[in-house]
C-alpha cells in the first residue's frame, strides 16, 4: 500500500521570530494613529484564526 502524502495544514498562528522574519518587513508604521494596544503580531494571529474559521452563523 502506498504511503499518503502528510496534509499541508493552514498556519493558524505565528511565532515572534516567524513574524519578524516573514511579515513585519512588509509592514509600515503609521503615522497619524494613535499607540497600539495590541502588538501587531497579536492582531496577525487573530487575523489568520478568523480567516481560518470563515464567517459563521
Amino acid at each position: 500500500m502506498a504511503q499518503s502524502q502528510p496534509w499541508q495544514e493552514i498556519p493558524t498562528t505565528l511565532s515572534v521570530e516567524e513574524f519578524g522574519q516573514f511579515v513585519w518587513p512588509h509592514l509600515s508604521k503609521g503615522r497619524r494613529s494613535p499607540a497600539r494596544k495590541l502588538s501587531a503580531h497579536a492582531m496577525f494571529n487573530y487575523i489568520l484564526k478568523a480567516l481560518y474559521l470563515g464567517c459563521q452563523r
